[in-house]
């Protein structure tokens, strides 16, 4: 079996490679990559491995983007740590993920499974539908460094914030009463980088989160007004068009 490893962390493919020598020598690692603009080249002049062990941040960006200029047609492993919806994804796909650090145990099954996904008719059509939900689901922001006194930068998860909004002429993240802060993006831009099951764009000035929804009120000309759980000061109305977007979205349709 030949084996390819895209992973941008020395020590990792090291690892792998003792591991895959110690599991099975007759696997032979013919090459390992550490960046997507390395991987495009490869697959353009070389023969597809029978698997690919596949970090999904590299050193140039996510793996995901390697899809979007060549086809892989063999397994792939994916050996990161990456959220619940992702390993939901890739038992649901019978396509394998182990989470670093790699273990012997975790390592050996997952081999184990390549006997079954490689004699199974729809591997391709499911493999393709996994890159596909995670290439989307990959490009959604899911924290921001924050500048601070001095030569400091705060992450700040997405999880944490409760809405975003234009205040005083700047976008802010507003994470408590007493606890926001300022982002250099536009509103425009986080509409298009937030995942949008967890954050809607109510109107012009508000991206809110489905959390920070307290309750909601029918206004005039058949709009909608949404209190947050932190009082905003002005209310946030829903314009007529827009009230069933809001409520399919809130109601997760």
């Amino acid at each position: 079996m030949k084996a390819l490893i895209i992973e941008d962390e020395k020590a990792a493919v090291r690892n792998l490679k003792a591991l895959l020598k110690e599991i099975d020598p007759r696997i032979e690692v013919i090459d390992s990559l550490d960046s997507v603009t390395d991987c495009v080249a490869w697959f353009g002049t070389h023969a597809v491995p029978d698997v690919v062990f596949m970090d999904i941040h590299l050193a140039d960006g996510s793996s995901f983007e390697i899809f979007e200029h060549v086809r892989i047609n063999c397994p792939i492993i994916f050996t990161t740590a990456y959220d619940e919806y992702a390993l939901r994804a890739f038992k649901v796909n019978s396509v394998d993920y182990l989470l670093k650090p790699i273990g012997a145990a975790e390592l050996r099954h997952a081999l184990e499974k390549l006997k079954t996904l490689q004699h199974a008719p729809e591997s391709d059509d499911a493999l393709s539908a996994l890159i596909g939900s995670l290439q989307k689901h990959g490009r959604y922001k899911s924290h921001f460094l924050i500048p601070c006194k001095g030569d400091k930068l705060l992450p700040l998860a997405v999880d944490q914030v409760q809405y975003f909004c234009i205040m005083d002429g700047v976008t802010r993240a507003v994470v408590s009463r007493d606890e926001s802060y300022v982002l250099p993006n536009t509103l425009d831009e986080l509409a298009d980088s937030l995942d949008p099951e967890r954050f809607f764009r109510v109107n012009r000035q508000y991206i809110i989160s489905r959390n920070a929804v307290r309750d909601i009120d029918l206004w005039f000309n058949n709009r909608l007004s949404i209190n947050l759980k932190i009082p905003t000061g002005e209310k946030i109305l829903v314009s007529k068009l827009r009230v069933n977007e809001f409520k399919n979205w809130f109601s997760g349709h």
